[in-house]
């Protein structure tokens, strides 16, 4: 399943500058990782050779490296501080 609206609305508040700001790198960060651990974990156990789902993770997963290249660039502190939170790099 996918993800609420009241879960979304959280990471919308706890990332963004107010409860509709979610344009911010950090929420669409937060937003992709919440999704992509949820289909990593839960629906490729049950459903493993689903090959359109894993086409849309792989995009996913290329669209969040993406951003966190972008807001690595950009602002280094806030980079460091989404990859603590979310915890993603080892």
């Amino acid at each position: 399943m996918g993800l609420t609206k009241e879960e979304k609305q959280e990471l919308v508040k706890k990332y963004g500058k107010n409860d509709k700001d979610s344009g911010k790198a950090e929420v669409q960060i937060s937003i992709l990782t919440n999704r992509i651990n949820e289909l990593s974990a839960g629906h490729f156990n049950a459903h493993g050779k689903d090959n359109h789902s894993r086409t849309g993770l792989l995009k996913m997963v290329g669209k969040r490296r993406k951003l966190l290249r972008y807001l690595e660039n950009k602002d280094i502190t806030r980079y460091r501080q989404i990859v603590k939170d979310l915890d993603l790099r080892k």
